[in-house]
């Protein structure tokens, strides 16, 4: 058995191309001399997904069509000598055919496979971008009408270095390795049949034949070597150069408190949230936050979920929350479930609001009437900091004084 694979029995139907693509992959990177912790293989929605825990590298499993874009992040974090594999299908492709094409444009430093069987072999045998005129499925019985997209030549068009088709039977091997020696983005479509959808819809085809038929030419295109996209310093810089928050304040809390802020959109409350996230690591404690709010952005609720802890944080989850802060009726509708369910903690809860079912202790603040519905949130927060001493009242005043909203409330009468 092959060091790249922990399981040699791969999880396709019997006869099905995916196999081959599998064999040669790993023939591939037998013959480039790769080691399995140095190659990262990116998979999504499709029959081709379903064989990560067949390999011994690196896996990361996406939304459908997008492993394009999963795998050119991942790669512009890596050294060159590592290697990025993508496993798509045809109906990926097509749905993700803008991240392949960017991908290209760039020249991210990846080989993205295509499982090219012509049709939606996971879901039903339906059409998809790349199912040849002529091809029978179950959408189209007495033959696909329209022609195929050719993604070698919108890859080079694109940009790409390196762009195949091959017909999957046999040792392609060589190919792949080829697509994996490249310093840059390469694509290998290979040719297949769904053995479930595809044959049964096309019992007289071949595959061979059908690529002839069907214009889909194989062959290796190559367009000038140009260096793999990778980021500068300066465009890294904002992220790699962050100064760290100087723990300036000391926090008594002892393990971990779950914090729920909840308000209206465009009142403030992700950013009341990140300066108090702020305070706490300038208290010493580690914070995670998770914003909420509709797709909309400037209506309707905002929520920040967060946790403040003394230990390092593995897990956000807040099945039950320490404290939730409700500055409006948008977030006091959003978060009436979670509210009811609590069986402890305290509600602080803005005057104007009716109180909630709850068993949670109910603490009853004028947030809006003192600091106006713009501030409600910074100062419901700072409500709860002198309460509970959680994080120094004054760590957060200073983060907020520095921040570019220092600027514009007066924090004298606060």
């Amino acid at each position: 058995m092959s060091r790249f694979l922990v399981k040699p029995e791969l999880p396709y139907c019997k006869g099905c191309g995916h196999h081959l693509i599998v064999r040669n992959t790993v023939k591939a990177l037998e013959a480039l001399g790769a080691s399995p912790l140095d190659v990262v293989l990116v998979t999504d929605i499709g029959c081709h997904g379903i064989v990560d825990g067949n390999f011994a590298t690196h896996t990361v499993h996406g939304l459908h069509g997008r492993s394009v874009a999963l795998a050119a992040g991942i790669a512009m974090g890596l050294p060159p000598e590592k290697k990025v594999i993508v496993y798509i299908g045809d109906g990926g492709a097509t749905i993700g055919l803008q991240h392949i094409l960017e991908a290209a444009r760039m020249n991210a430093d990846l080989t993205v496979v295509v499982h090219n069987n012509m049709l939606y072999g996971m879901t039903g045998g339906q059409p998809s971008g790349l199912t040849p005129t002529g091809f029978r499925t179950v959408l189209t019985p007495q033959g696909y009408s329209l022609p195929h997209h050719n993604l070698p030549r919108l890859v080079l068009d694109a940009g790409a270095p390196f762009a195949a088709r091959v017909v999957g039977l046999g040792d392609f091997s060589d190919v792949l390795r080829q697509a994996l020696a490249v310093q840059g983005f390469a694509l290998v479509e290979v040719l297949e049949i769904c053995v479930s959808y595809g044959v049964k819809m096309n019992p007289d085809l071949r595959l061979k034949e059908l690529a002839q038929e069907a214009g889909y030419e194989p062959g290796i295109w190559e367009s000038p070597a140009r260096p793999a996209f990778r980021p500068s310093r300066r465009e890294t810089a904002s992220l790699l150069d962050m100064p760290a928050v100087p723990q300036k304040y000391s926090s008594p809390l002892e393990g971990r408190m779950a914090l729920i802020l909840a308000g209206s959109a465009g009142e403030g409350v992700q950013q009341a949230a990140e300066l108090l996230a702020q305070a706490a690591i300038a208290a010493g404690l580690h914070v995670t936050k998770k914003g909420s709010y509709p797709v909309t952005v400037g209506v309707g609720f905002s929520t920040a979920e967060m946790v403040l802890s003394r230990d390092p944080i593995f897990y956000h989850g807040v099945p039950q929350p320490d404290a939730v802060v409700v500055t409006s009726a948008d977030g006091l509708a959003n978060q009436r479930e979670r509210i009811r369910r609590m069986t402890g903690g305290v509600l602080w809860l803005d005057a104007s609001l009716p109180v909630p079912e709850t068993s949670a202790e109910v603490r009853v603040a004028d947030f809006r009437g003192r600091a106006g519905a713009r501030n409600a949130a910074l100062y419901a927060l700072l409500t709860v900091l002198r309460e509970t001493g959680v994080v120094p009242p004054e760590a957060f005043l200073e983060t907020v004084r520095e921040s570019p909203i220092g600027r514009q409330v007066d924090l004298s009468e606060w």
